[in-house]
C-alpha cells in the first residue's frame, strides 16, 4: 500500500471525524460561559418604601443557593433521577447501553425512545433544547462533559433544582414547594420531598388531584430508594409512605399589577436592558433584577380612584350605549348549553376599572330579565328593573335591547345585579415630586387591563389655558409685572391675504372687561389679555420658553398662546414641577434605581457624585451637596412671580373647586375649543399633579364642561387622600424677590393698609423683581391691627407681629 493511500485512509476519517464534532459543537455554550450560567428569572418592582409592588415574569422561579436545599432533598433528587450522579463524568454510559437496547425492541412500535440522561444531561438538555433526535442527544452529551469540566457537582445540582420544570407552572423546587404544598423547601417533611423528586419526568403524569394514586406509588419508589442509597432508615422510609399526599389545589400565577405606572417601567426596562434571557443577563424576564421606583402606593391608588369616579360622574346620566361586545355561547340560547361560553368570556377585554364591576355575558331572556354568566361558570339572574342603572332612559330601556351573546358589565347591588358601563371619556393624570422630578403617581386611563394606551405619556392633547402661565412668565421676562395693566377688549390681527384677519374671543363670548391687571387676567383666564400680552412680548420668545421647560415644539403663531399646541399631561406637568422648583430643570423619572440578580446597582437615575454624604457623623463644616451644577429653565424670580399668581388662580379664579383642601396651593385650569378637553395642573411646595379628561377622537364634551368643574374636582379628591399626610409648607420665595402691597384691582402700590385674609381682598402681597414695583405711591390712613394696642407704623413692624410673609 503506497504512503499516500495510508495517509488517506488515517487523514479522511480523521477529517470527517472534525468536521463531524465541529457541527455538533456550533453553537454550544464555551466552559467559560457555563461557569458563568445563571438560570432566568423574574425582576422584582419596589415602590418608594421598599415594598414588592409586583414581579415581571413568566415562569413561577424562586432561586435558592444549593447551601440553602435541604441535605434530604437533594438526596431525593439523586436517588430518584441520578443515584450515581456524584461518581460518573456527566454521562451513565451502561444506562445508555439499556436504553438502546429497550429502545431497538421497540423500533417498530409507537412508544416514544427512552433515555438514559443524567442530571448533568438534564442541565445540558434545556440548554439544547427537547428535540427528539440522535443529533441532539449528541450535543447533549458534549454539552454535559463541559459541564462537568467547568463546573463542581453542586453547582450542576445548584442549576438543576433551581431550572428544572416541575408542573404547576413552576420552575425550581422552590417555586415547586410553594405551587404544590404552599411551604417553602426548608419547610417540607420527607414525604412532600419525596413527592417533588418524581415530578421532573412527567408532571401531569403525577398530578397530586387526578393521578393521586400513580403519584402515591412512584413517592414510595423514591422512599425505597433513598432507604437502598443509605439516606434514611427504614423506619423513617414507612413513616414517610403512610403519610397522606395532602398537596394544596392548584393556582394560577400571580399576574403582574395591572397599572399604568408598571407597565411604562416595564416597558422602560426592556429598552435599556432587553426582554428575555438572549437578550443578556440582565434582561427584564430573566435577569433576577431588583428596581426601585418613585411609585407611591397611596398617591396611585388615590390617582386611579380619582380619575375613575371623574370619569363614571361625568358618564352618568347618559344613555345606555348597548353591550360592550359580542361572543357565541353555544348552540342554543339557553343557559343549560353552556358550551365554551366561559372561555370566551375570560378572553374578551372588557375595561372593568372598579374591583367590584364583573364582566358577564347574557344567556338567555325571560321577558325583561336575562340570565347571564360569569367566567367561572356561574349563572345569576339581571332582572329588568335594575338593568337601567345610572342611565337615562331611551325609548326602550336597556333590559328590552339586551340579548343572548351580549357581554356586558354588572355590579352586585343591594338589590340584586345592576348594569354598568365603562365611561368613553379618558384621560390621564401624573404626579411628580417637585424637588426631584420623581413620578409618585400616573394613570393612563379607566383600566390598563384593557386599555393598553397610556394617556398620561402618548396622548398629544392641546393643554387649552394651562398654557397661559408659559406666557405670562415669558411677559414678566420682558418688561411686564404681576401690576401691569392690560386692556381686556377685543383684539385682532391681520394674518394672510387668504385667511384675512383673525379676531379672539374669550372663552364663551365672556364680555370684556377693560383695563385689568395681569394678575386678573390669569386669575380669571381671560383670552383677550393672553392674547395681547403675547404679541407685546413675542411668540417667538414664548415658545423658546415652552421649549426650555420641555413642553414642545411650536410655530411663533398667537394661537399657540391658548394652548393651541400639543403636549402631554407627562410633559406639562414636568413644566409646572420646574416652576414650582424655582425655575430649575428637572426630567420626570419613574426609576430611581436597578440593582442585578446579586445587589450591584447596574443603573441609576441621578448619577451624580456626592463626597462625605455617607459620613459617619457631622464634622461640623458646610453640608454636602450633590454636584453638578443646576441648569435653569427659567429665572428662579420669574418662577415664584407665576407661581404667585397661579396662587391667586386657587383663591379667587378659576380654580376655587379646590379651596376645601386648606393649604397653600397654585395651580391653572384649562379648557380647550369645542370643549374638547379639560385641563388642571397644580400643587403644593413638595408635590404637582395635572390631569386632563377628554375623549380618545376628540369630539364636544357639552358646553357645562370646563376645566374647573370637571378636572378641579378630580385633583381635589385626589389631595384630599394623597397629601392628608404631608406637610403644610407656604410656597418658598427665592432670593431677589421683593414683596409689596398693592391694591389688587388697580395694581397701585399703597402704605399702612394689610392685607386681609379674605375672599377677595382689595390689597394684597404682590412679588415683583427689583425696581419693577409700582412707584405711585397711594397713602391711605393708618389702620389698626386688632392683635395690637396701636397702629402699626412700619412693614418690618407688621411682618414682626404677624410672624413673616405666607
Amino acid at each position: 500500500m503506497s504512503r499516500n493511500r495510508l495517509l488517506l485512509l488515517i487523514g479522511l476519517p480523521l477529517l470527517l471525524a472534525g468536521f463531524f464534532y465541529w457541527q455538533a459543537t456550533k453553537g454550544l455554550p464555551s466552559e467559560a460561559e457555563l461557569a458563568s450560567f445563571t438560570p432566568a428569572l423574574p425582576s422584582t418592582v419596589r415602590d418608594v418604601n421598599g415594598e414588592i409592588v409586583t414581579a415581571y415574569t413568566r415562569e413561577r422561579r424562586i432561586f435558592v443557593p444549593y447551601a440553602e436545599l435541604p441535605p434530604r432533598l437533594v438526596q431525593a433528587y439523586v436517588s430518584a433521577e441520578d443515584k450515581g450522579f456524584f461518581e460518573h463524568d456527566g454521562i451513565d454510559w451502561l444506562g445508555i447501553v439499556r436504553a438502546a437496547f429497550t429502545n431497538v425492541g421497540s423500533l417498530f412500535s409507537d412508544k416514544r425512545p427512552v433515555g438514559a440522561s443524567t442530571i448533568t444531561q438534564q442541565v445540558a438538555k434545556s440548554l439544547v433544547g427537547n428535540e427528539v433526535s440522535l443529533w441532539r442527544k449528541i450535543r447533549e452529551a458534549i454539552l454535559a462533559r463541559r459541564l462537568e469540566g467547568a463546573l463542581s457537582k453542586q453547582q450542576i445540582l445548584e442549576i438543576y433544582l433551581n431550572q428544572i420544570f416541575l408542573g404547576r407552572n413552576a420552575y425550581g423546587v422552590e417555586a415547586a414547594a410553594q405551587a404544590y404544598f404552599g411551604k417553602s423547601v426548608e419547610q417540607l417533611d420527607l414525604a412532600q420531598m419525596a413527592y417533588l423528586a418524581i415530578l421532573p419526568k412527567a408532571p401531569s403524569t403525577y398530578d397530586p388531584v387526578r393521578r393521586r394514586d400513580r403519584a402515591l406509588g412512584r413517592r414510595d419508589y423514591v422512599l425505597t430508594q433513598m432507604a437502598a442509597n443509605g439516606h434514611i432508615s427504614a423506619a423513617e422510609r414507612a413513616a414517610a409512605a403512610a403519610s397522606p399526599l395532602d398537596a394544596i389545589p392548584n393556582r394560577a400565577l400571580p399576574r403582574p399589577r395591572d397599572d399604568y405606572f408598571i407597565e411604562d417601567v416595564r416597558r422602560t426596562l426592556i429598552g435599556q436592558f432587553g426582554e428575555a434571557q438572549e437578550n443578556g443577563p440582565n434582561s427584564v424576564y430573566g435577569g433576577g433584577l431588583w428596581i426601585r421606583t418613585s411609585l407611591d402606593p397611596v398617591m396611585q391608588a388615590a390617582a386611579e380612584q380619582a380619575m375613575r369616579d371623574g370619569m363614571t360622574r361625568y358618564e352618568a346620566g347618559r344613555a345606555w350605549r348597548g353591550p360592550v361586545k359580542q361572543i357565541d355561547i353555544g348552540a342554543n340560547d339557553s343557559a343549560k348549553d353552556s358550551g365554551a361560553w366561559p372561555g370566551r368570556l375570560s378572553g374578551t377585554q372588557v375595561a372593568l376599572g372598579y374591583a367590584q364591576w364583573v364582566k358577564a355575558v347574557v344567556l338567555a331572556k325571560q321577558g325583561n330579565d336575562s340570565t347571564i354568566g360569569f367566567t367561572d361558570g356561574r349563572t345569576e339572574t339581571l332582572y329588568g328593573r335594575n338593568a337601567a342603572g345610572p342611565y337615562r332612559a331611551t325609548q326602550r330601556s336597556a333590559a328590552q335591547v339586551l340579548r343572548p351573546g351580549d357581554v356586558i358589565v354588572v355590579t352586585r347591588t343591594g338589590a340584586g345585579w345592576a348594569l354598568r358601563q365603562p365611561p368613553e371619556v379618558s384621560g390621564g393624570m401624573v404626579v411628580e415630586e417637585v424637588a426631584t422630578g420623581r413620578v409618585r403617581a400616573m394613570v393612563g386611563g379607566f383600566d390598563a387591563r384593557a386599555q393598553a394606551f397610556n394617556r398620561a405619556t402618548q396622548a398629544n392633547r392641546q393643554p387649552g389655558s394651562t398654557f397661559k402661565p408659559i406666557v405670562y412668565a415669558t411677559a414678566m421676562d420682558n418688561g411686564f409685572t404681576p401690576a401691569s395693566i392690560v386692556v381686556d377688549g377685543s383684539y385682532c390681527v391681520f394674518q394672510t391675504r387668504q385667511l384675512g384677519t383673525k379676531c379672539f374671543r374669550n372663552f364663551n363670548n365672556m364680555r370684556a372687561a377693560g383695563p385689568q391687571t395681569l394678575r386678573w387676567g390669569l386669575e380669571q383666564s381671560r383670552n383677550l389679555m393672553t392674547v395681547r400680552i403675547a404679541d407685546a412680548t413675542g411668540m417667538d420668545r414664548i415658545v423658546a420658553q415652552a421649549r426650555a421647560l420641555g413642553i414642545g415644539e411650536y410655530q411663533p403663531v398667537l394661537s399657540i398662546a391658548l394652548g393651541a399646541g400639543e403636549t402631554t399631561v407627562m410633559k406639562l406637568t414636568n413644566a409646572y414641577a420646574q416652576i414650582f422648583n424655582q425655575g430649575r430643570k428637572l426630567q420626570p423619572g419613574l426609576i430611581d434605581y436597578v440593582q442585578d440578580r446579586s445587589g450591584k446597582i447596574i443603573w441609576r437615575r441621578d448619577n451624580r457624585g456626592c463626597p462625605r454624604c455617607n459620613a459617619p457623623a457631622w464634622n461640623g463644616e458646610a453640608m454636602p451637596r450633590p454636584q453638578g451644577r443646576i441648569e435653569q429653565a427659567m429665572d428662579a424670580r420669574t418662577a415664584y412671580q407665576i407661581l404667585h399668581l397661579m396662587e391667586g388662580v386657587i383663591q379667587r379664579g378659576t380654580g376655587t373647586a379646590l379651596l376645601p383642601l386648606n393649604r397653600p396651593l397654585a395651580g391653572k385650569t384649562g379648557t380647550t375649543n369645542g370643549p374638547r378637553d379639560v385641563w388642571f395642573v397644580g400643587g403644593t411646595q413638595d408635590i404637582v399633579a395635572g390631569l386632563y379628561l377628554g375623549y380618545d377622537q376628540p369630539r364636544g364634551m357639552g358646553g357645562y364642561a370646563q376645566g374647573g368643574t370637571l378636572a378641579a374636582p378630580i385633583w381635589r379628591q385626589w389631595g384630599q387622600v394623597a397629601l392628608k399626610d404631608w406637610p403644610t409648607l407656604p410656597f418658598a420665595i427665592p432670593a431677589g424677590v421683593r414683596m409689596v402691597r398693592i391694591d389688587r384691582r388697580s395694581g397701585k402700590r399703597v402704605f399702612g393698609v394689610w392685607p386681609d385674609p379674605g375672599y377677595k381682598p382689595a390689597v394684597i402681597w404682590e412679588a415683583f423683581k427689583p425696581d419693577s414695583e409700582p412707584r405711585r405711591i397711594n397713602r391711605a390712613r393708618d389702620v389698626f391691627d386688632r392683635r395690637s394696642a396701636g397702629p402699626i407704623r412700619s412693614d418690618a413692624e407688621f411682618l414682626e407681629s404677624e410672624g413673616g410673609i405666607y
